[in-house]
């Protein structure tokens, strides 16, 4: 959705309305991932938005509607970025085994939201509780996710590589640990050496599709004869 007032169409120094409306909407988008990135967006202003990125306030709202439409926009960006790049490492790795084509998937994943600290900050942490609305949209990813890893997972059982079993809460506890681990990362100074969270997110994901569930189950019903 964007802004309620129309830009003018007039042509100015060579460029059409549309070019620099455009143009207006990058440094935007710019503007956010700067201030919501470092600042939060509880402490961004459109008045200071619209001051970083050299528009007025109603070139702001010709293209948002508010703060929390550029935040919208600026999340979806990420994690649509984030899908793109897992599916093409994941798909570029089809014919490896299951750990290498978990490695590379991961590798992306971190490489595109947590690189930059100002993304993996709206990514993770900006995002929560703003408002209703913006938490339906976090979920609907959310819900993205958990149907592209369990596809995943589905592959490899039927390759042999995982146990045959229901994914789905499995999925949302690994989205819930490889976002917590990743804004980790990324908020101290990547002091961690990127391949050390890379390596433990690949064997916590394979741990849990490669671990039977009867084991665990067992486990639980012998602690409840034992009394504990």
């Amino acid at each position: 959705m964007s802004g309620r007032n129309p830009a003018p169409r007039r042509s100015y120094g060579g460029r059409s309305a549309e070019e620099r409306r455009a143009e207006r909407r990058e440094r935007l988008l710019a503007a956010g991932l700067e201030l919501f990135g470092t600042r939060g967006y509880a402490a961004t202003s459109i008045e200071r938005l619209c001051a970083t990125a050299s528009v007025s306030t109603r070139n702001f709202y010709e293209e948002f509607t508010g703060r929390e439409e550029l935040l919208t926009a600026l999340h979806s960006s990420i994690n649509q970025r984030a899908a793109e790049a897992l599916a093409a490492a994941y798909a570029g790795a089809s014919g490896a085994g299951l750990g290498t084509r978990v490695e590379r998937a991961v590798r992306a994943f971190v490489t595109v939201t947590a690189s930059d600290p100002r993304w993996a900050r709206i990514a993770f942490v900006e995002v929560i509780g703003v408002s209703a609305d913006l938490e339906q949209h976090r979920f609907r990813w959310r819900g993205q996710w958990e149907d592209s890893l369990t596809t995943m997972a589905r592959e490899a059982v039927e390759r042999g590589e995982a146990i045959d079993r229901d994914y789905r809460l499995t999925m949302i506890a690994i989205i819930g640990a490889v976002n917590n681990l990743v804004h980790h990362w990324s908020a101290r100074d990547q002091d961690i050496p990127l391949d050390d969270i890379i390596d433990e997110l690949t064997h916590l994901i394979l741990a849990a599709v490669t671990t039977p569930q009867d084991g665990r189950r067992d486990g639980r019903r012998d602690g409840r004869r034992d009394g504990r």
